[in-house]
């Protein structure tokens, strides 16, 4: 039998099992552009099903006084987050404007073994990574619907120059085409009203867990 007591603590596959653990465990991708309401539909579905847990991402950015470690990130030095980029212990990992964002793989697997539903809000890079190293995991694209009514919400928004908000929607659109041509993402909801597309995502992903047990289970 192989030891796994000299690997690293992020790759130690076995968690003391728990009464309250179940095994109705899904890692649940949600992205979308800009705009399309991903965030209010993300925190939506995590409100609604009882056993989700939203994963936090660790970041070398700087803390504002705005952030709440543990709650708007897990705020590490360079030197920690290059640490486990070489112990292989993100999920996934992104350099956003010289600042670096990952997903730490132990703390997704435990939960997964909980058998909670396990969140993470992405943008497509990151989903293929996952969707790569995970591939039971499900993703769910929110598309505005249609580019113009995109562009119209960015714009109500009120937080950006012209020039600024043309470039947030160049790059909506170009996010949305890597989406629609990847393979990391199983559901693309159009959000036309947030009520009614926070209610289809809640079922969306109920019935990807019943699915998804009824697949483990034969």
């Amino acid at each position: 039998m192989a030891d796994d007591s000299n690997l690293p603590i992020d790759h130690q596959p076995h968690y003391p099992r728990l009464p309250t653990d179940t095994d109705d465990g899904l890692l649940l991708m949600i992205s979308g552009p800009s705009g399309a309401g991903k965030t209010t539909i993300t925190r939506g579905v995590d409100r609604a099903i009882a056993d989700s847990v939203f994963s936090i991402s660790y970041t070398t950015r700087d803390k504002t006084d705005a952030d709440s470690e543990g709650v708007d990130y897990h705020f590490i030095d360079t030197d920690e987050f290059q640490r486990l980029i070489d112990e292989e212990a993100f999920l996934e990992w992104a350099d956003v404007f010289g600042k670096k964002y990952g997903t730490r793989k132990k703390w997704v697997d435990e939960q997964l073994s909980r058998g909670r539903l396990v969140i993470l809000e992405i943008d497509v890079e990151g989903a293929k990574q996952v969707k790569a190293k995970m591939p039971d995991a499900f993703g769910i694209f929110i598309l505005p619907p249609s580019e113009d009514e995109l562009l119209n919400r960015l714009k109500k928004r009120k937080r950006e120059s012209e020039d600024q908000i043309q470039k947030r929607f160049a790059e909506a659109k170009r996010e949305i085409a890597e989406a629609k041509s990847c393979d990391a993402y199983d559901q693309f909801l159009i959000n036309e009203e947030i009520d009614e597309a926070i209610a289809e995502a809640i079922m969306i992903v109920k019935a990807a867990r019943i699915a998804h047990a009824m697949h483990s289970d034969s």
